[in-house]
């Protein structure tokens, strides 16, 4: 499956009329498991990459060229469809135009440009949102840069949870009118939140948080995908951790990922096939 076609296949969930919650993943082993357990899509967090790439929290110091980097080693790995957090696009519009080329070479299917004053600018004491203005001129800018019109471009607003039912209204009317694919939305945290959404825009929703699960009702109100929170990676930390404590202490260590199983997420069977079409000596 080619780039075009892993995001012809995410427009299709956008048009559909389900709500789907993609994987959260981080590397491409995780992207090949959620490929094997069946999920139509996956996201990568622009937390989630800091930590995996630097160690880092979500303060917005991971590079684009860092992001573009581990989305290809991701999008090399797997054909699920990868929807990824592109933060504010790494400064101003024209960054944005530059964002929006290098991920669509890295190949995601879809990407996100927020409206959060990120970084955060020195002596602020709470998150805060760029204006109303140089928000739709980003997302303009965004959709603009485009090499291929199947990428999905999202516009993403943190205006709930900083400003207000009101001021994400507002802003969900400005930025659909801009040619963006869909809106996300962060800090929604009840259902009536997001039938005043639904009635600001006919476009499809992600919500981010997690905090509403019922995917019939939110499907109903046209939200296409509900994030369910970033587990995957805290999962595999821990994991690391208790395994490495088991091997310092000489207990028991916690169950493991047998051959067979990585096996199956190395791909090992295409290799095999490789080696004997390519490298099996003459007889």
């Amino acid at each position: 499956m080619n780039a075009t076609q892993r995001r012809t296949a995410f427009r299709a969930i956008l048009a559909g009329d389900l709500c789907a919650h993609p994987a959260s993943v981080f590397d491409p082993i995780s992207a090949r498991i959620a490929q094997d357990l069946g999920f139509s899509c996956a996201i990568l967090a622009g937390s989630t990459a800091s930590l995996a790439v630097l160690g880092a929290p979500d303060i917005v110091v991971l590079t684009l060229s860092e992001f573009a980097d581990l989305i290809g080693r991701i999008t090399r790995a797997s054909p699920i469809p990868l929807l990824v957090d592109a933060d504010h696009g790494y400064g101003n519009a024209h960054n944005v135009m530059r964002t929006v080329v290098e991920l669509e070479r890295a190949g995601v299917a879809a990407l996100t440009i927020e409206d959060t004053d990120l970084p955060t600018p020195f002596g602020a004491t709470a998150a805060a949102l760029i204006g109303r203005g140089e928000g739709v001129g980003k997302m303009r800018a965004a959709v603009a840069a485009r090499t291929d019109g199947e990428t999905v471009v999202i516009g993403r607003t943190a205006a709930m949870a900083i400003a207000g039912l009101d001021e994400a209204v507002a802003r969900a009317r400005a930025y659909a009118q801009t040619g963006v694919d869909a809106l996300f939305f962060t800090g929604v945290t009840d259902i009536e939140q997001v039938r005043a959404l639904r009635a600001a825009t006919p476009l499809p929703i992600v919500l981010g948080g997690g905090t509403l699960t019922d995917s019939v009702a939110l499907a109903a109100l046209g939200v296409r995908i509900a994030l369910t929170g970033h587990q995957p990676i805290h999962a595999a930390f821990q994991a690391v951790a208790d395994t490495m404590k088991a091997v310092r202490d000489g207990t028991k260590l916690p169950a493991l990922a047998g051959g067979s199983f990585m096996a199956r997420m190395t791909r090992a069977a295409d290799y095999a096939a490789a080696t004997q079409d390519f490298m099996a000596a003459e007889t």
